[in-house]
């Protein structure tokens, strides 16, 4: 199955995609986390040690590996001819970092040319790559995807069963995921669920979400307390305990609605 998970700046979306990743992995399942943020995170929300996940060169970064697969340095300027259909296919082995022995990690980094400046051989090869995942990997693709709505602009959220995106229990906040959701209709996800993150008040929430909100699933992912010292410490969601509300809440999003469909 491959599933995106979009939503607004700082509404958990990172913290989603890890709790996904890690708790699928552990049920047994092969698991492929791709980090596609232009600020990536995901490493560090795996367990990755900060000092170490800072030191993680994006694909759409490494000028070496563009050079060497496209045939252009980014940066060659307008004209240069690259390679529209780079090999990617040994990029899991060789820049993937091992979470766990089902578990492994990409950092794609953002591939927004207007943020990078004029960077099309880069842009090809993480596309490639992201493409060639979510078609060939034989497991679980995760997609932490660039906050906001930019992903589906790019053309990157398509050949994907699923959505889930991620709001806090706000007008403003269930408004943009309601956006998410047409924007995903257009481009034929199969299926997408709303998850309400920080809800204190379950009733209060659920009301919100569904007075906004039609034809959609809407799972609620209750405020948990132990979240605020784990982003502190600079830890990763693998520290959190078990019966913390949001990896019991994460656990029941699984057992809901992927594990039925896979």
């Amino acid at each position: 199955m491959r599933i995106l998970i979009t939503g607004k700046g700082g509404t958990g979306k990172t913290s989603l995609s890890a709790a996904l990743s890690l708790l699928l992995s552990e049920i047994g399942f092969k698991v492929l986390a791709l980090d596609t943020d232009s600020t990536p995170n995901l490493a560090q929300s795996l367990g990755i040690d900060p000092s170490i996940a800072d030191e993680i060169t994006p694909l759409a970064m490494n000028d070496e590996l563009i050079r060497e697969r496209t045939g252009v340095l980014p940066g060659s300027g307008w004209g240069a001819i690259f390679k529209l259909n780079p090999k990617v296919d040994d990029i899991i082995e060789k820049f993937g970092v091992k979470i766990n022995d089902n578990l492994s990690l990409v950092v794609v980094g953002s591939i927004d040319a207007s943020k990078q400046g004029c960077l099309c051989p880069a842009i090809a090869l993480a596309k490639r790559f992201i493409r060639y995942s979510l078609r060939r990997f034989d497991g679980f693709v995760i997609v932490d995807s660039e906050a906001g709505a930019e992903v589906f602009g790019r053309g990157l959220a398509e050949n994907f069963d699923m959505m889930f995106t991620i709001c806090e229990p706000t007008v403003k906040s269930i408004k943009i995921s309601r956006n998410m959701i047409r924007l995903a209709k257009q481009l034929d996800i199969k299926r997408s669920i709303v998850v309400v993150n920080k809800v204190i008040d379950n009733e209060l929430a659920m009301k919100l979400a569904e007075n906004i909100i039609s034809g959609a699933p809407i799972h609620i992912i209750h405020y948990d307390d132990n979240l605020p010292a784990i982003e502190y410490n600079g830890y990763g969601i693998n520290k959190l305990p078990k019966e913390s509300r949001f990896m019991i809440d994460t656990k029941q999003l699984i057992d809901k609605y992927i594990l039925i469909e896979s």
